[in-house]
């Protein structure tokens, strides 16, 4: 039977303050999730012979963006590297670029549709709150569909040395921010 403690420490590791140890552990950190899929992944067939299930919206050699199957706003699209990268939860200082990127589509695609900065939404989910493991981009155009649609997004502004505060969604300028300064994302501030 587990004890209390070894249950209940990764939670509390989890408000510690960014930059510092834990004073029991030596270890470097744990390696980042794998790139490479597990098991068959739903998003991973957009360029394969399953493409025609996927509404694309555009694409170039790297990434694919594609309107959701169950949209919870007027206009929302996935975007997605080609390349399987589980979830935002794995990636590092050294995928800022991958994240500035799908931002940028990203943003081209709203511009495109001539949605107000002010309207957008753009972010990810956190696991266990995704619902597949494939790093993707909710591109969203407000207003939400209903108010039960709108609290699967919620955004929490972190407070002092945190960027972001307790959610299961972080906006990309968040992630970027948060992986610019060394950071891991997860559901507690970061």
């Amino acid at each position: 039977m587990l004890d209390s403690i070894s249950v209940f420490a990764p939670f509390w590791l989890c408000f510690k303050k960014p930059g510092t140890t834990d004073s029991n552990s030596s270890r470097s950190p744990p390696a980042p999730q794998s790139r490479v899929q597990s098991k068959i992944c739903q998003f991973c067939d957009v360029h394969s012979l399953k493409r025609e299930s996927f509404d694309i919206v555009w694409e170039d050699d790297d990434y694919v963006a594609f309107r959701d199957h169950n949209p919870s706003a007027v206009h929302h699209i996935q975007v997605i590297p080609k390349v399987h990268i589980d979830s935002v939860k794995s990636l590092t200082r050294a995928d800022v670029n991958v994240v500035d990127r799908l931002q940028s589509i990203s943003h081209n695609i709203l511009d495109g549709l001539g949605i107000p900065i002010s309207d957008r939404r753009i972010g990810f989910h956190i696991p266990p709150f995704n619902t597949v493991n494939h790093l993707h981009l909710h591109v969203q155009a407000l207003p939400y569909k209903s108010f039960a649609r709108r609290m699967k997004y919620p955004i929490a502004a972190g407070i002092g040395p945190y960027t972001k505060g307790l959610s299961w969604f972080v906006e990309a300028r968040q992630a970027l921010r948060i992986l610019d300064q060394g950071g891991q994302i997860r559901i507690s501030p970061c």
